[in-house]
């Protein structure tokens, strides 16, 4: 009989674990196992990616409220709907809560609006961290369980304190690059027995097969084009460090259009520095997609000025687009990047340094040629891990 799984994971908005996991999806061996997957959020642009085997769960009532205005939210006369709701809401504003702080309030507030699942699963999967484990650790019923760690997870004292009977609960905790685990063995050490490390997976076919679609909004032709993909946050990704390296290369007059692929909280606090600054002809957002990789593929640079990132699933995409990369010297960096080799890695909180990078790629065609041939012959894609992922599975 096949094995039952289930997956959690908030939404399959375009964001890397969201990415990873439609990914790992795509190449599971559908002949051994059955396969469920819950969302907290619907409507995603990776939805469309999720293979035909799998069993998109529906979404919880609460879920559902959520969907509800204001008006419509009352009429229900659900008032540990509506209780939970407003709690929730003025507690993250009340105490300006990071996302960490956010999924521990939700699960105070929310989670006794959130029925177990019922069914009784060989292993489930959370794969993500913050409410996904939750709702895993506490909600789910099943043999064995997984946490994924995708970030370089570091937690307040209180944050650490909530959370440490959630992951007591898992049997395997699976940091995706070894970065991540040595940040999360910080965090808990006591549960340094429990972590195997399995990279983000990535199928190269795919993506190189993606890049030859359309772009909706093609990149100018006429100039050379950066490109990021990141959420538009400030504190991880670092986008205030785009925007003051963007600023200088324009001072120095030097011909580029800078596009960025994501949405987020950070985006009117950017638009306001693009105004500033007269930046609205060289700093361009793209919104969303589900297939990035056109834009990789047709980009002159890739560039990453993240604070923190559990492996860098983007940098990973761009390198089998072979496309040279700027990247900033956050944690996991240097599981990918060797300098000079296959991108140029600059000091943190240093928009100087990331707009000189960016120049001397630009500038120095040598470098630029030699960064190219090193890519194509890198290994391409790691699709192979997910032979760590059965072995789990099927060890007694």
């Amino acid at each position: 009989m096949k094995k039952k799984l289930l997956f959690v994971i908030e939404s399959l908005t375009n964001a890397g674990a969201e990415k990873s996991l439609v990914t790992f999806l795509s190449i599971l061996d559908y002949s051994k196992y059955e396969v469920d997957l819950q969302l907290f959020s619907y409507g995603g642009a990776f939805e469309c990616y999720i293979p035909k085997e799998v069993n998109l769960l529906p979404p919880f009532d609460y879920t559902r409220f959520l969907g509800k205005n204001t008006v419509e939210q009352f009429l229900t006369f659900d008032f540990k709907k509506i209780l939970s709701r407003w709690t929730y809401s003025v507690a993250i504003r009340l105490r300006k809560a990071w996302h960490s702080d956010k999924a521990r309030l939700y699960w105070k507030y929310v989670s006794s609006c959130l029925p177990t699942n019922p069914t009784h699963y060989d292993v489930t999967i959370a794969y993500s961290q913050g409410i996904p484990t939750f709702y895993v650790a506490q909600k789910t019923i099943a043999n064995k369980k997984m946490a994924w760690v995708n970030v370089g997870y570091k937690l307040t004292d209180i944050n650490q304190y909530f959370q440490e009977p959630f992951y007591r609960k898992m049997d395997y905790i699976i940091p995706v690059s070894e970065s991540a685990k040595s940040i999360f063995q910080q965090t808990f050490p006591q549960f340094s027995d429990k972590m195997i490390v399995i990279w983000d997976m990535l199928d190269a076919k795919i993506i190189q097969k993606l890049s030859y679609e359309t772009p909706l909004k093609p990149l100018t032709s006429s100039v050379p084009n950066i490109l990021t993909i990141a959420r538009l946050n400030k504190f991880q990704k670092g986008y205030d460090i785009s925007l003051e390296a963007c600023k200088i290369l324009k001072e120095r007059k030097i011909e580029f259009q800078w596009y960025a692929i994501g949405q987020g909280p950070y985006r009117k606090e950017m638009e306001k520095f693009i105004h500033l600054h007269h930046l609205e002809d060289t700093f361009i957002f793209l919104g969303t997609t589900s297939n990035p990789y056109p834009y990789i593929k047709s980009c002159t640079l890739y560039v990453q000025t993240s604070r923190h990132e559990g492996f860098g699933l983007s940098i990973a995409e761009a390198r089998i687009l072979n496309k040279p990369i700027v990247t900033t010297e956050f944690d996991a960096v240097y599981n990918q990047i060797v300098p000079g080799k296959n991108g140029l890695v600059v000091p943190l909180e240093n928009p100087v340094a990331v707009a000189d990078a960016i120049e001397r790629l630009l500038n120095d065609k040598k470098l630029y040629q030699s960064i190219v041939t090193y890519q194509q012959q890198e290994k391409k894609g790691n699709t192979e891990e997910i032979q760590k992922f059965y072995r789990l599975i099927e060890a007694p």
